[in-house]
């Protein structure tokens, strides 16, 4: 599989399935509990915010949870952690037969997260960015009892453009820092990121969280990226200016998030590195996982309850991670 095409910048296929599942309805897939399975692997930012979403609101039980391996080819996501290799509920050994299901001559991209209809065994959506916000604003009667608000209405508009330039400048920058097919692209991406990494730095120094006093939908997609950059990003893409671990502000905020019930205990190091560098082979065509980094960082003093802020504002933290969905944390 290639990711980088010489000469040119990297542009994400975003043609995404936008059909929703809401309260009402109104596409036809009304919220209905244990209706849906919640297809992610822990090995990709933009599935493990709806790992982490679903957590924080208490969702495991309506939207019971299908975890890929961290590893796949061009036939897409497999379910290599299950025994047989199938997905237990689905019966499907890839996420790609479930897409082909809804649309036989499917040809965008097989993408984690995605909620598929049990019912039928079809995708119904892989819009992720809707996915966390329909979350906590269409699953709401099934949320959690001290579930946090993690939009809240007063703050969306502030919420909606942070997001916007978070996505823009780094969830989506580190790609397009290590995907770059040209040196100019690279350093236009490289340059851009750590513009906005600065302006997050400044923006963090005097508030705990990103918008507001409390945990937001904002701080859940900064996170993602966050906690894969020493890891992954830093170094497989290129993206060395400093390791998060040198930007005192950005490194403690992280982990703040990380020690936060929701957000550690949802990340899997082992396979956020085996998916980048295995999967990854125009970039390390060696295949060689690095053993590093150091993750005992990760649970040291961050500091930052100085600042203030409610980390669940009104409500609670969630509770114990079931046994079924432990993953390893590393060690002080």
């Amino acid at each position: 599989m290639s990711y980088v095409t010489p000469g040119k910048e990297y542009s994400r296929d975003s043609r995404y399935i936008t059909t929703r599942i809401t309260a009402d309805g109104r596409d036809g897939f009304p919220v209905e509990p244990g209706r849906y399975r919640l297809v992610v692997s822990r090995a990709c930012p933009w599935a493990s915010r709806a790992v982490v979403v679903r957590r924080l609101l208490g969702l495991e039980e309506a939207l019971p949870m299908a975890i890929a391996g961290p590893v796949h080819d061009e036939r897409s996501w497999a379910f290599d952690l299950d025994p047989g290799g199938r997905d237990p509920v689905l019966g499907i050994e890839r996420l790609q037969e479930a897409y082909l299901a809804r649309d036989p001559g499917y040809d965008r991209g097989i993408t984690v997260p995605a909620i598929v209809d049990v019912t039928t065994g079809k995708v119904v959506t892989n819009d992720f960015p809707q996915i966390t916000i329909d979350m906590s604003l269409q699953w709401r009667a099934h949320h959690r009892a001290g579930a946090p608000e993690l939009y809240p209405p007063m703050l969306r508009p502030e919420i909606d453009a942070v997001n916007d330039m978070v996505y823009r400048d780094v969830n989506n920058g580190v790609y397009r820092a290590g995907f770059a097919g040209s040196q100019e692209a690279y350093t236009a991406a490289y340059e851009r990121l750590f513009a906005r990494l600065d302006w997050l730095s400044a923006r963090l120094a005097r508030s705990r969280y990103l918008v507001g006093d409390t945990i937001t939908e904002a701080d859940v997609r900064l996170f993602t990226t966050l906690v894969r950059f020493d890891a992954v990003y830093h170094g497989h893409f290129k993206c060395n200016r400093h390791k998060l671990a040198e930007m005192p502000v950005l490194w403690a905020y992280a982990r703040d998030l990380f020690q936060t019930p929701g957000f550690g205990d949802t990340v899997d190091f082992d396979h956020i590195k085996r998916h980048y560098h295995l999967v990854h082979q125009d970039i390390n065509p060696t295949g060689i996982v690095p053993a590093g980094p150091d993750l005992s960082g990760w649970l040291t003093e961050h500091g930052r309850t100085a600042l203030g802020g409610r980390p669940f504002g009104d409500g609670t933290a969630p509770g114990p991670v079931a046994d079924a969905e432990r993953v390893p944390v590393p060690s002080p």
